[in-house]
């Protein structure tokens, strides 16, 4: 019987070596890293160039994927106009919290940026601004004192310099890590605001996905227009807190951007290749300019 199975066994190995050897055997495909994208929402295997040409929005199913501060800066602004400001502040570590300094630059290296919003001045299509932009892939654009500072410096500057403003949100809300010192940022920056927009200034606040938690109640929300870019997560705490909090079914499509704009939490729902053109229609609307038809 020892003999019958060792056969056997040298026979199947013959088998594999003759029959499924390298001569029939599938090459490998080698596809180089980043070349395909695939889609969260429709798992289309994307060809990355096509989708970066198309501001990162699916062209099958027009998702959109989330895009880093320098990127909206590039598809926003006019070529060479930013000017970044504030880059003198550093994050510390108040609560002495544990792993807190390691976490910050391991962000810093991963994606170039010293804290989680890029702020400066800029212009669209001739027409300045002040300009604020968080960046979800800096500890999901979490806002601690300097990310609330920066954003209170530039709402003061753009107050100062009369400028229109335009701040970007991108959030998964106040950062644990700063306990009371970045919940403290949702009331400065609001009191920031409240002295802008006693100037008659225009703000817009543009609502990408997510915008959630201590940035969602704060500055986020106090946009004389507030604008949600399409597929955008929107609201305060996650669903699963609020469901066992209130011990209730949430409605069908809670804290998406159309329940959002259902009731009467945002203005309007744009694609990211009509925001540029829509920001400068509304800046020359504020302006009051003649090509609708108004004076100055």
């Amino acid at each position: 019987m020892e003999n019958f199975f060792e056969d056997r066994k040298k026979r199947l190995e013959l088998f594999h070596k003759q029959v499924r050897g390298k001569q029939y055997s599938n090459p490998k495909l080698e596809i180089p890293s980043g070349l395909f994208i695939k889609c969260d929402k429709c798992n289309e295997h994307l060809y990355s160039e096509d989708i970066s040409v198309n501001h990162f929005v699916c062209p099958k199913c027009r998702y959109h994927f989330r895009i880093p501060a320098r990127y909206r800066i590039k598809i926003t602004a006019d070529e060479g106009s930013f000017e970044e400001m504030f880059t003198d502040l550093v994050t510390v570590n108040p609560l002495d919290f544990p792993g807190y300094p390691e976490k910050i630059a391991h962000y810093q290296a991963e994606t170039f940026e010293s804290e989680a919003v890029v702020t400066g001045t800029a212009s669209i299509k001739g027409i300045k601004i002040a300009l604020g932009i968080l960046d979800s892939f800096f500890m999901m654009g979490s806002m601690g004192s300097v990310v609330g500072e920066k954003i209170t410096r530039l709402i003061e500057y753009a107050t100062a310099e009369k400028l229109p403003l335009i701040i970007f949100s991108a959030s998964g809300g106040a950062r644990m890590q700063e306990g009371i010192f970045s919940l403290m940022q949702m009331a400065k920056t609001a009191a920031a605001l409240k002295r802008f927009s006693e100037k008659g200034l225009l703000y817009i606040s543009v609502l990408t996905n997510p915008t959630t938690g201590g940035v969602a109640a704060s500055f986020s929300s106090l946009g004389d227009i507030i604008i949600a870019e399409k597929d955008s997560l929107i609201g305060f705490a996650g669903q699963r807190v609020i469901k066992n909090t209130i011990n209730q079914a949430l409605p069908e499509g809670f804290q998406t951007d159309t329940f959002q704009l259902r009731h009467g939490m945002v203005d309007l729902i744009l694609d990211r290749i009509d925001l540029k053109d829509k920001l400068y229609q509304i800046l020359l609307l504020h302006q009051g300019s003649d090509e609708f038809g108004t004076s100055k």
